[in-house]
């Protein structure tokens, strides 16, 4: 069997590579497609280097429309080409479900599952009718997706957070990274986001914020924006430790005292480690007014929405401002009410995503290949 799979930015290259593994140790199977890093250790060549689509809002994306409408078209013919028996789309809608209406429109009986549900309980309900259209089946990551998706057409199954089958570094792997890099005392993760945009937004406020914490700092980041986050935090009160080896991030995550985070699913990663944190986000001003508009949710935080609690500080939009954000991370310090909220927000979240049950990555490849008869 051949499977061409899409992913689009850092956290659809960990699924990606999660569902390969799985579908390796069930079947016999090769892939084509689009990936990162962890897609390619299980075997997948990329059509391009898949940094080329980590962009994200309406100002973003429009200088690099052109570019990804060819990328767009390559990669559609490129599924029809390769001989492939179903597409798996991983995330990154705008990108992957024009190439799925591409493929559709070729070949109608062609099977096209995406993993990630829409988020349309948040916003914009609709998105869910227009993807049965051309998607047949849905991978969700959160347990009360199915029913929006199964409601709008399209068979789904919650298949888990891959998050929960991650590996996190134990104490000696903390003291031995802490040892390594001369730090001394629990330090704060400063983690500003995986796309250029995002990152250059942010970073600025989490150096702002530096003014007002005393901890060290450890910078976790992917190779799509190492040189871009070096350039921005070159003038923070503190330099932050850079660090992009995958066990040196487990470490730096188990590791960290509190955490000042992108929203995303990275909050999913510091709930595995048991790091409270604060949620802090913008985008271009334009973007920022029409998604204010159509969210339907008080909470972007996926540790608020799992665990049904609004424990964790977010400061998104015209709030994303240092001098609020300083006083909550604060806050989050020393031991207290604060952080004791948090760890149980984050335990439960972790319960509802199916820790301690088979690997996400594995129960994703079972739902691919019982859809796929």
């Amino acid at each position: 069997m051949k499977l061409f799979l899409i992913a689009g930015e850092p956290s659809g290259d960990r699924l990606g590579g999660a569902l390969m593994a799985g579908l390796r140790a069930l079947t016999r199977v090769e892939f084509a497609g689009v990936g990162g890093p962890l897609m390619e250790a299980q075997g997948l060549t990329s059509l391009f280097p898949m940094e080329e689509l980590s962009v994200m809002g309406i100002a973003e994306v429009l200088p690099k429309y052109f570019h990804l409408k060819r990328r767009i078209a390559q990669t559609a013919q490129a599924v029809l080409d390769s001989g492939a028996g179903a597409l798996i789309t991983i995330d990154s809608p705008d990108f992957c479900l024009r190439v799925a209406h591409i493929v559709r429109a070729a070949r109608p009986g062609f099977r096209i599952i995406h993993y990630v549900a829409p988020s349309v309980w948040a916003w914009r309900p609709g998105r869910a009718a227009k993807m049965a259209r051309v998607v047949d089946h849905v991978l969700a990551l959160l347990p009360f997706e199915p029913p929006y998706m199964e409601a709008a057409g399209m068979s789904c199954d919650f298949v888990g957070h891959p998050v929960v089958a991650e590996p996190v570094a134990d104490a000696a792997q903390v003291a031995a990274f802490a040892a390594a890099h001369g730090l001394a005392e629990p330090w704060l993760l400063a983690l500003p986001g995986s796309r250029r945009g995002e990152v250059s937004r942010i970073a600025p406020v989490i150096g702002q914020v530096l003014r007002q914490i005393d901890l060290p700092v450890v910078l976790p980041t992917v190779r799509g924006v190492e040189a871009l986050v070096r350039e921005l935090s070159a003038d923070w009160p503190r330099q932050p430790l850079i660090v992009t080896d995958a066990a040196d991030k487990r470490a730096a995550f188990a590791g960290a005292r509190v955490a000042l985070a992108a929203s995303g699913t990275v909050s999913l990663e510091l709930a595995a480690n048991g790091v409270p944190m604060v949620i802090a986000y913008d985008m271009n001003w334009l973007s920022r007014i029409l998604i204010s508009r159509l969210l339907r949710v008080d909470t972007v935080t996926l540790v608020n929405l799992v665990a049904d609690s609004r424990t964790v500080p977010e400061f998104l939009g015209p709030r994303c401002r240092a001098d609020l954000i300083a006083p909550a991370l604060a806050a989050l310090i020393p031991d207290g009410p604060a952080r004791d909220a948090q760890s149980q927000a984050m335990a439960l979240t972790m319960d509802r995503l199916g820790k301690g049950g088979e690997a996400p990555g594995l129960r994703a490849a079972r739902s691919v290949l019982a859809h796929l008869g």
